[in-house]
């Protein structure tokens, strides 16, 4: 049986290059990338490939319909989720991550839906940002400090 691993989520995501660069993230930690619909572009669109240079070939892609259809389907356990808002009442230093953790982002412009994180809100983390001038970091640029802090561990750090 194999080793669990982490796994990134994004819901409703709106800029392909974002998820092209996630995906490519995916890659280089032999991570699975999963997507919620609806999305903002085709998975088909040439700058999601190009953000994932020639390695969105090879991420491991699952997608969803809905939110409601991921949690069906995959079940997970709430200790497994970590939702990441700019207004999450911990940071994304605190939690020790599970090695099968869910580290789920929303979509560029609103962030996650309510209905997710409905009942989640010990669950929502942030990453701090010193200067209030900064409303809000690029999602790629978030998810990628996210996986490696929550991968330290298992990445010797």
């Amino acid at each position: 049986m194999s080793e669990p691993k982490m796994k990134m989520v994004l819901v409703t995501p709106e800029i392909p290059y974002n998820t092209g660069a996630i995906g490519r993230t995916c890659v280089a930690l032999d991570l699975e990338l999963i997507l919620i619909k609806p999305y903002g572009f085709s998975l088909d669109e040439k700058s999601v490939r190009r953000a994932g240079t020639d390695y969105w070939k090879h991420v491991n892609l699952s997608e969803y319909d809905s939110w409601a259809h991921f949690l069906e389907d995959r079940q997970p356990e709430r200790g497994q989720l970590h939702f990441y808002e700019e207004d999450g009442a911990q940071t994304f230093y605190e939690p020790e991550y599970p090695r099968d953790a869910y580290l789920v982002f929303g979509c560029e412009s609103a962030g996650l839906p309510p209905e997710v994180l409905e009942g989640m809100e010990d669950r929502v983390f942030n990453l701090p940002m010193l200067d209030k001038r900064v409303r809000s970091l690029n999602l790629a640029n978030v998810a990628a400090a996210v996986v490696y802090q929550a991968m330290r561990p298992q990445l010797g750090g």
